[in-house]
């Protein structure tokens, strides 16, 4: 195997270049365009490919197929890494010395149906801001004129075309064609997102993971299709401790000598991934408070025994820490979930 290292910094049009042939050793370094870049890249004989794992990070590695290795770093890996001043030449250099620590593991290339997923997904978290902001900006200006609309997304078209209609409603005229249209913006939004979960729900169906993930108390389509589109293969993580690590859901350690501190979560890794399994942590102990619901499984009764004795939000980080690691299990074992009787 060549052990000629190339590591790249990735930009919108410029593109730096290290090649190393002996660690800690800069032999070549180039400044290409684009498209220039894109022919290095089909001249060079087999090498390892250093990116570092940012904006179009993934779309480069794709293209750097034929070049294997291929690895995409984290770029919270390479900055300890960049001495002195940050710009690009010291950005590749940078990469070149991080690889060289064992503990910084590269990044997994994105497949397109991964990519593709998680753009979905972005959308519909704009959408849903979008909507949110349009929301509170009519409910704030009705509440000036006495208007004041109940609690609930869903209750503000409606109110606001009851009141719309009624002439007496308190409501100036000047004021009752941009309260239409800003209604009419909301039903477009509620509308888009629809369309978006029907497309993320027939992805879903092209891949067998997601159905093993939504048998798991808690993680739906929202959240399995989010798995499977940021993190790919579960596998890689040596136990479900390292995944749940990974997304930020262990405690953050502190230690020195004989004192061990473990604190709050350390929120390291995907933040989106992280909200929504900590939103379906607290669906399953809602859920399994009310007087419908049957008797809880092993799961749900250790989290409503840890929600008595430690309050309701740890009791949902902790359940999302457990979510995590049965998630790792199924997609380690293969099959479905089964709920272990309480």
């Amino acid at each position: 195997m060549d052990s000629t290292t190339i590591a790249v910094d990735v930009a919108k049009a410029v593109f730096e270049v290290a090649v190393s042939a002996h660690p800690g050793q800069v032999r070549e370094r180039h400044r290409f365009s684009r498209e220039r870049f894109r022919r290095y890249l089909r001249e060079q004989p087999p090498a390892t490919v250093l990116i570092e794992a940012c904006g179009s990070a993934h779309y480069w590695g794709r293209q750097a197929h034929a070049r294997p290795p291929r690895r995409p770093v984290a770029p919270h890996a390479v900055r300890p890494y960049v001495l002195r001043n940050k710009t690009d030449r010291s950005d590749a250099k940078g990469l070149l010395e991080a690889v060289r620590n064992d503990e910084v593991r590269p990044v997994p290339v994105k497949s397109e149906t991964q990519q593709a997923v998680a753009a979905l997904h972005r959308l519909r978290s704009t959408g849903l801001a979008t909507r949110t902001a349009r929301i509170n900006t009519v409910r704030g200006l009705l509440r000036e004129f006495g208007v004041v609309i109940p609690i609930g997304a869903r209750h503000v078209v409606p109110s606001v075309g009851a009141v719309l209609e009624d002439a007496d409603s308190g409501v100036p005229s000047v004021l009752r064609p941009a309260l239409a249209e800003a209604t009419q913006e909301i039903r477009e939004i509620e509308a888009r997102l629809r369309a978006i979960e029907h497309q993320l729900d027939a992805v879903a169906e092209q891949m067998p993971l997601v159905s093993g993930l939504r048998s798991i108390p808690g993680i739906g389509l929202l959240t399995a299709t989010a798995l499977v589109a940021t993190v790919g293969d579960m596998t890689r993580f040596p136990s479900a401790r390292h995944f749940a690590s990974y997304l930020g859901l262990t405690p953050r350690e502190h230690s020195t000598g004989q004192q061990g501190r473990l604190g709050a979560i350390s929120k390291r890794g995907d933040r989106y991934v992280r909200m929504l399994l900590i939103h379906g942590a607290r669906a399953v102990l809602c859920h399994a408070k009310t007087k419908t619901a049957p008797a809880p499984d092993r799961l749900r009764a250790w989290a409503l025994q840890l929600e008595r004795t430690r309050g309701h939000n740890k009791a949902a980080v902790a359940l999302a820490n457990k979510l995590a690691r049965i998630a790792w299990a199924v997609s380690k074992a293969g099959r479905p979930y089964t709920p272990a009787p309480g």
